[in-house]
């Protein structure tokens, strides 16, 4: 099922100095059995065409003509959880007017009785780099909620240090979706990033309705983030050095 979940992102650092964010942004909820046919009627999006809004394959995974849900499952199969490439949706940012960059986006992959079995997170940094973080579901908690770490390998934040973990608390797509990632070093907390969206059905009545309600969304999310880390250096928090790419595409949790 396709949706257009509409929220707010949240950035809560509490070492070391405070600093704070919130923005309203908006998620799509993709089938990527057929992601061609999520696009076939609507007239304000489409799939690997420009439009107001729009997904373009080569924006993820690997960047080739392959098509992405069978890069999605050729990981899962290397993760040796191929059972989970039976039902793959993504939660992802459009383009819009063209223009798109995507932080984070979300691959809900599930086994053929539609069980949770596996969720790979995509991220991005301002770099030009991309890497990905494949971890099993395990057992749902209580409302369906999933639990995962992973320790952290990729450089996102030049404000941010390698040694830290991840913890991911993710209540997958329905009526709502839900998704905090706790950033911890050896310490304790250093970060909570969250993303609360409600969900509606994808339209264009749903569409129109988000551009105009979340300008600088089509601003951009670069920009945001660059007026952000002005905030963050004017308090005194210093500059990482920026380590080489990971070797491998794909961190296992």
């Amino acid at each position: 099922m396709n949706g257009l979940y509409a929220g707010k992102v949240t950035h809560a650092r509490v070492s070391p100095r405070r600093h704070s964010l919130a923005y309203r942004i908006f998620m799509l909820r993709l089938n990527l059995d057929d992601l061609a046919g999520e696009a076939r009627s609507r007239r304000l999006f489409s799939v690997n065409r420009p439009n107001l809004f729009s997904v373009f394959e080569r924006d993820h995974g690997e960047g080739s003509a392959t098509p992405l849900r069978d890069q999605v499952a050729a990981r899962l199969a290397q993760a040796e959880l191929a059972h989970a490439a039976a039902h793959i949706e993504m939660l992802v940012m459009p383009r819009i007017l063209g223009r798109a960059f995507n932080p984070l986006t979300v691959y809900f992959c599930r086994d053929r009785a539609r069980r949770l079995s596996a969720i790979l997170y995509e991220v991005n940094n301002t770099f030009g780099e991309r890497h990905n973080y494949m971890i099993a579901a395990g057992e749902a908690r209580r409302g369906g909620a999933v639990r995962q770490t992973v320790p952290k390998r990729f450089h996102v934040s030049p404000f941010m240090d390698m040694e830290l973990d991840y913890q991911f608390d993710v209540s997958p797509p329905h009526d709502n979706v839900a998704i905090r990632i706790l950033v911890s070093s050896r310490d304790g907390p250093v970060l909570t990033a969250a993303f609360h969206g409600a969900g509606a059905p994808l339209t264009d009545a749903a569409l129109l309705r988000a551009w105009l309600t979340h300008p600088w969304q089509t601003l951009g999310v670069l920009a945001a983030i660059h007026w952000e880390a002005v905030k963050i250096l004017l308090k005194g928090i210093g500059l990482r050095p920026k380590p080489p790419a990971p070797e491998t595409a794909t961190t296992l949790g």
